[in-house]
């Protein structure tokens, strides 16, 4: 009888440990670094990258947590010492993300609205301002290992960009929107999260 009764008041344990990462008051930090270098055999080409996004949220219910994202990202794509390109971007991306289900698995929702600014310039002279805007509905799995570290796999989803550049010289503004559905099972998103 020891026994049982000790078991079940081990489960019992684990499943209310389980539960507390996604509790009102509780609070979630993440987010995203990339790095990426690309150099063509026989060539003087060279593309470089950056990006690093610090990720916060409060959860203001059980299983809802809203918070945001902010960001920068770096670009160098290189023909020769004397012919490149770079380009910069600072983002903001707020979002609202609801899990579902019990225990260490979770399935949830996220509804992001990314924003970002920036510039691109050819051998170091401005040539066009960018500003992105768009709304993204993702679906994602959390698993807890522990009742503090989430680790997420998260796929693009439903989304919606408008993106548009403005010339430095003659201020002439180009605008490209994109719309689509993006939810292949083989280029998903994984990071992990802090949950205190």
């Amino acid at each position: 009888m020891k026994k049982v009764l000790l078991t079940l008041s081990l489960a019992f344990g684990i499943f209310c440990v389980s539960q507390a990462q996604t509790q009102q008051g509780d609070v979630l930090l993440g987010g995203q670094v990339g790095f990426s270098t690309t150099n063509i055999k026989d060539s003087d080409n060279k593309a470089h990258s950056f990006q690093i996004a610090p990720q916060f949220g409060y959860f203001v219910s059980d299983n809802l947590v809203l918070g945001a994202g902010v960001g920068y990202a770096w670009e160098k794509d290189e023909q020769s010492k004397d012919d490149y390109s770079t380009s910069d971007l600072i983002g903001v991306a707020p979002f609202a993300r609801n899990y579902y289900g019990y225990g260490d698995v979770k399935f949830y929702s996220q509804l992001t609205v990314p924003m970002a600014w920036g510039n691109n310039k050819v051998d170091g002279e401005k040539v066009n301002s960018i500003a992105n805007y768009g709304v993204e509905l993702a679906p994602g799995i959390a698993y807890f290992p522990t009742s503090r570290i989430g680790i997420d796999f998260k796929v693009r989803g439903l989304y919606f960009n408008s993106s548009t550049s403005k010339d430095a010289e003659t201020g002439d503004k180009t605008t490209a929107n994109a719309f689509g559905l993006d939810a292949s099972s083989f280029n998903p998103t994984v990071g992990v999260s802090f949950h205190f």
